[in-house]
């Protein structure tokens, strides 16, 4: 057996059918065994795998085991004379096995070895090759001096940048996204350490290796492409945690305790700086729609109560100034982002609705504050008129140099360039009509074709795209290899921002380079999944908003509702986030949906309760495509209901 190939997924079902059509294509003439472990996956993967990919060895753990213990397992059931830990978010080249394990043959003392990795967008992935994180090489690290110098022979150690990414290097770490190990070094050495559920076991591994006397090599001739979505992983708080402190573990294990120590300390300063900088980031890129529709619509009331008090000679009281516009503000920004205006991209009507939601609400609170500080309710209607214009304004220019959350954010209006044969061309020009609009598609031929009286092949894409001015790339993996594509990604400058995605053979779904952590770039039947960040935070405001309605409203609710103390009871748990007020109907059946808190009312209106498929059904659509309207609804439904 030339080669043992182990997977460890979880949770990347379409990135795990991608990875492993691409291992299918460069085993072909190869001797070798493919195992996948996957860990409690709920995403329907287990089943992809034994419908798919049926000669593949599957191990299926009941628990997320970590990343380690789940290789283990595999390692010890396996026979070939190298081993190779993939990760299920890579693509690899049709010719990347054979290719190593023919370097691996002619250098008898190379005990592992990684290859060139460059991810979604087509940029090198630095990874690729790194130095042993010494407490000198962290410090460079923690603190951006690495990143401010990274061809510094005694800075830039940490990802070796003053070595050149096309030539084969003996370095010190390799990447757990593709750790190709002899497996006689392996039996000298030992597994996997499991004290390391996730990061640092790639560092742990290499290290030992080359402590037995062998060398780890950074091989340049070939690539993979690894989906990583690093702006995601990058900025969780978790992530900084995670890492550092398997960094901190590496340490104790392998370093002096005077240097374990140092290690440690600056591990847990940097643990901290950067939680404390995620924090900030992660502030300011969710709530900078919101404060700049604060603070503008502050100034266009404060500027509009000038204008009305000198047109119709009324005054009002420096109170009602300084009082109500920030009220006024705040009350429709509020109504705004419980509408998920805030999140790219914005949809005018939601604009709208808020806008008079946000007005009624006003109005209907006029009655409630003393005459000293009340304004005029004109001013109360055009504010929420200026609310709209404002916001329109305001989310055009973050779009347009993408500030915050449209910084990554892809324009649905752009041009797309599909890559591939006639015929897969079609197809996925047909499934991107049904989910998007307004969209210019160019459809290129990886050979040759005739389009708007250019004729144009591969070769030529990188100009092509700067002449159309093409904003997304799409290849079809049915028609090109996985080496055309990855060469067609590197070639095309990456000044140009260029989103690349793959649309894997026979399948509804196309890839691109942050799916790894959402859906929002396949392009399938679009799902609003009640766990996503953005739903989560919805359902939240949309809890707290009713029940301050609640409160106001509490003698009607005593008078009207015959589920008064239901209601009133349950109405704190929900304010201090214990409840919330819309959720899953009890099932009998063991369902793994999302999880979210215990809910005050259910979402079954039929009351078919003895009918467990149909509870599940229910159960399940409400998880997939949440709403704050149909919460609203439902509430309603049963606040009124007997």
């Amino acid at each position: 057996m030339d080669i043992s190939i182990i997977i460890v997924n979880y949770n990347v079902k379409h990135f795990l059918e991608q990875c492993l059509l691409s291992v299918e294509k460069a085993i072909k003439q190869i001797e070798a065994e493919v195992f996948v472990v996957d860990n409690n996956s709920v995403d329907g993967s287990v089943q992809l795998v034994k419908d798919k990919f049926p000669n593949i060895s599957l191990i299926e753990n009941k628990e997320n085991t970590g990343f380690s213990k789940a290789n283990n397992q595999a390692i010890h059931l396996s026979k070939g004379k190298y081993i190779l830990l993939l990760n299920p978010d890579t693509v690899v080249e049709e010719d990347t096995f054979s290719k190593c394990i023919a370097f691996m043959n002619q250098h008898e003392n190379a005990g592992a070895l990684g290859v060139k990795m460059i991810d979604g967008k087509g940029n090198f992935l630095p990874e690729s090759k790194r130095g042993l994180p010494t407490p000198a090489v962290a410090f460079y690290k923690i603190f951006g001096l690495s990143t401010l110098f990274p061809r510094s022979k005694k800075m830039g150690k940490y990802h070796l940048g003053y070595l050149s990414k096309n030539e084969n290097h003996k370095i010190d770490v390799l990447s757990g996204a593709f750790m190709f190990l002899r497996k006689s070094v392996l039996d000298k050495i030992g597994v996997l350490d499991e004290s390391f559920f996730m990061y640092g076991e790639d560092i742990d591994l290499s290290y030992r290796v080359k402590l037995a006397g062998y060398d780890n090599y950074y091989f340049s001739e070939t690539s993979i492409i690894h989906y990583k979505g690093e702006s995601t992983k990058k900025g969780s708080i978790n992530y900084v945690f995670v890492f550092y402190n398997a960094m901190i573990i590496f340490a104790k294990k392998h370093f002096s305790e005077k240097n374990a120590k140092t290690f440690s300390f600056l591990i847990n300063l940097a643990i901290y700086i950067r939680a404390f900088i995620a924090l900030v980031q992660r502030f300011i890129l969710r709530w900078s729609i919101t404060i700049f529709d604060f603070l503008i619509l502050s100034q266009l009331i404060f500027l509009f109560s000038k204008f009305y008090q000198e047109y119709t000679k009324v005054h009002f009281p420096e109170d009602t100034i300084f009082l109500m516009i920030p009220f006024y503000s705040l009350v429709l920004t509020l109504v705004s982002r419980s509408f998920g205006t805030h999140h790219p991209p914005f949809k005018f009507s939601n604009l709208l609705k808020s806008g008079a939601i946000g007005g009624i609400i006003l109005l209907a609170s006029y009655a409630l504050f003393p005459k000293t500080i009340q304004f005029s309710r004109t001013v109360i209607l055009v504010s929420s008129v200026l609310f709209i214009i404002s916001s329109v304004s305001i989310r055009l220019l973050f779009r347009l140099f993408k500030i915050g959350l449209y910084n990554k954010h892809q324009n649905t209006k752009g041009r797309i360039a599909i890559v591939g044969s006639k015929q897969e061309t079609s197809r996925i020009e047909s499934l991107i009509d049904k989910i998007r609009a307004n969209h210019k598609i160019y459809k290129v031929s990886n050979s040759e074709l005739n389009i708007h009286d250019l004729d144009i092949n591969i070769n030529q894409l990188n100009e092509f795209i700067r002449i159309k001015r093409i904003d997304e790339v799409i290849f079809c993996a049915k028609s090109m290899s996985s080496h055309e594509i990855i060469r067609a990604m590197s070639s095309i400058s990456t000044k140009k921002n260029i989103e690349f995605k793959i649309s894997p053979e026979k399948s509804q779904f196309i890839i691109g380079s942050n799916s790894i952590h959402s859906e929002m770039d396949m392009y399938t039947t679009k799902m609003n999944n009640i766990n996503s960040q953005n739903n989560l935070i919805k359902k939240r405001t949309f809890d707290l908003y009713i029940s301050v309605a609640i409160l106001f409203l509490s003698p009607l609710i005593l008078i009207l509702s015959p589920k008064r103390w239901i209601i009133l009871k349950n109405v704190f748990h929900v304010i201090f986030g214990s409840k919330t007020w819309i959720g899953y109907v009890k099932s009998g059946n063991n369902l793994k949906l999302p999880q979210i808190k215990e809910n005050v009312f259910d979402i079954n209106n039929n009351y078919n309760l003895d009918n467990q498929d149909y509870l599940d059904k229910i159960n399940i659509i409400y998880a997939k495509d949440y709403s704050v309207s149909n919460d609203f609804t439902m509430l309603i439904k049963k606040v009124i209901s007997k």
